[in-house]
């Protein structure tokens, strides 16, 4: 598990979530959209460190 990787993706969600909000509170549909898109990105991120992480128990118990 990368750490460093899970607090990058955790960073990213927050800054969609204030992006999203921002644009909720002005009306601004590019806002909200880019806002949603980087809370995507950041669930795929931790996805493949759950996946990393999978593979890593596998081959250690192999």
């Amino acid at each position: 598990m990368s750490l460093e990787e899970r607090a990058k993706a955790t960073a990213k969600n927050i800054e969609g979530k204030a992006q999203e909000m921002l644009g909720n509170v002005t009306g601004n549909p590019e806002d909200q959209l880019k806002g949603q898109a980087k809370q995507v990105e950041s669930a795929a991120r931790h996805t493949k460190e759950d996946l990393k992480d999978e593979i890593k128990r596998g081959v250690d118990q192999a």
